[in-house]
């Protein structure tokens, strides 16, 4: 996949009218929008088509409407939130057809500099199957596109693949050059030593990640529950912890790779441990890997903390992609903010490639010491798989 895509400042906009395919899919409460991160990551973009005078079309999906308009997945908070934030008036083009009449006249009354955001494209069935007809209707509403939508960028739809078929330009946005530079490139050509941190609950989840990371980095450090399934792999015994069990054979072959390619991997040495699942359980820490019967595994302990710290100290470049424990419960959130203020202490390149670590670090206030969280949660990992974005090999390269 190339990493060397054509972007804003690519093309002259000035006079052009622009889709703008960004991600608004943002939780909604009640009518108000309660995480905005995705909405603050897509204002660069618009700010800079609003100044060089383009008419700015704004398209996003919101949630799971399955191909039928449903209200509750309108985009209309998202406008009336947008246009505060901007401090500019965007027009919600409020059409269940998505490209219909009331779009259309929406974007013939346009001057340049305006904002005309549409409704949610999952509204039409086609979008998710990527159907020529609205392909070609979404592109018939402008003469360039842009995509800035990374979190959808592993998906081939109508309003992130299709739609570039039938324009004359397609390039990408702020947001999605910013990816490209720092995970695309970070992981094609890391300055070493490459660390890279994976935790989250299943190994099943991160299979092909694994076994493209082990071809590129230094240090490999697993946390979180998938690690019980590697120890178990190595005869250690994990009480009622989470363990796949038909992945341990998997677990040895990638022991073995690392091997293999002179990659440290690196398991925890000790654990919190408790006999329930539940944030009030009383945490007990295990002497080195074994578990007692009776217990599982909620988080990594203090000497593989310190371990992990150490490491990450001397790295350059360093991608974390899951939570060390469940960081959701304090008892067993020590691991996974370990691992974060380590990062944010590194001199390093340090990347958070998307998902519940983004969550994680933004909710402990670390998020604006790392060099880039990526956006994406699924198109994140698929890059770290080394698998090619539809979204993004759909623009145009340089």
């Amino acid at each position: 996949m190339s990493f060397n895509k054509k972007s804003l400042e690519d093309i002259n906009v000035k006079g052009k009218k622009v889709l703008v395919r960004c991600d608004f899919n943002v939780p909604i409460v009640e009518g108000k929008i309660t995480d905005e991160n995705r909405l603050l990551g897509a204002i660069p973009t618009i700010e800079y088509l609003v100044n060089n005078n383009a008419k700015v079309i704004l398209c996003s999906h919101l949630g799971k409407p399955k191909g039928e308009p449903k209200p509750e997945l309108s985009l209309s908070p998202v406008a009336a939130r947008l246009s505060e934030l901007l401090n500019k008036k965007i027009i919600f083009a409020a059409d269940d057809n998505v490209v219909g009449d009331k779009a259309k006249s929406a974007i013939s009354d346009m001057n340049d500099g305006d904002i005309v955001l549409l409704q949610n494209t999952r509204f039409r069935k086609e979008e998710t199957k990527n159907e020529e007809n609205y392909s070609k209707e979404l592109a018939s509403l402008c003469d360039l596109f842009v995509n800035d939508a990374f979190g959808t960028a592993h998906r081939a739809h109508c309003s992130t693949v299709g739609v570039t078929e039938f324009v004359e330009e397609s390039v990408c946005g702020y947001l999605i050059q910013k990816e490209l530079k720092f995970l695309g490139e970070a992981i094609e050509n890391a300055e070493k030593p490459f660390t890279a941190i994976l935790g989250g609950s299943k190994v099943s989840d991160k299979i092909n990640v694994i076994n493209n990371l082990l071809e590129k980095v230094d240090n490999l450090l697993i946390g979180g529950a998938m690690a019980y399934t590697f120890l178990k792999a190595k005869d250690y015994k994990m009480g009622i912890s989470r363990v796949e069990e038909d992945k341990i054979d998997y677990a040895l072959e990638m022991m073995d790779k690392a091997k293999e390619k002179g990659v440290k991997l690196y398991l925890p040495i000790d654990h919190v441990v408790a006999t329930e699942f539940d944030k009030n359980a009383n945490p007990v820490i295990t002497e080195d890997e074994n578990i007692q019967d009776g217990y599982m595994a909620l988080d990594i302990g203090p000497k593989t903390r310190e371990l992990y710290a150490e490491v990450i100290a001397k790295s350059k470049t360093i991608i974390w992609n899951g939570p060390m424990g469940v960081f959701e419960f304090e008892n067993f959130n020590k691991g996974t903010i370990a691992v974060g203020e380590a990062m944010a202490n590194c001199d390093g390149i340090t990347i958070i490639g998307g998902g519940d670590s983004a969550a994680a670090v933004n909710i402990f206030g670390l998020g604006d010491k790392m060099t880039h969280i990526s956006t994406g949660g699924g198109a994140s990992l698929e890059f770290l798989e080394g698998k090619e974005l539809p979204g993004i090999v759909a623009l145009n390269d340089k």
